[in-house]
């Protein structure tokens, strides 16, 4: 299964994460040699937040990770939460659909 952890984040995000931003990424890069973190990054613009993306039976791989975040525990993040996300299409999708399964789109081909 995948979670998608997501991060609101403080105002002045940018400049406030400089001096934490080697921990964070220490915690990130060790979470993905585990197998664990999948992608993660904050959105095209940092203000507006980061998502995270694990893998695993649970979500507490994820929640692990934002209770350590150094990002969580300096109050940049001023919430978070993890939803489990049920992936059907693409390179390691959580779940594995029958290659003959066709699903309706709209009439117009959208």
């Amino acid at each position: 299964m995948h979670y998608l952890l997501f991060y609101d984040v403080v105002a002045d995000y940018v400049e406030r994460r400089a001096p934490l931003r080697a921990e964070h990424l220490a915690l990130a890069r060790a979470a993905h040699a585990r197998g664990e973190l999948v992608l993660g990054g904050a959105l095209a613009d940092p203000a507006d937040g980061a998502v995270l993306l694990f893998r695993g039976d649970s979500p507490a791989a994820a929640e692990a990770f934002a209770r350590a975040d150094p990002y969580v525990r300096n109050g940049l993040v001023t919430a978070w939460r993890v939803r489990a996300w049920a992936t059907v299409v693409g390179d390691g999708a959580a779940v594995t659909l029958p290659p003959d399964l066709v699903v309706a789109g709209p009439a117009d081909g959208r």
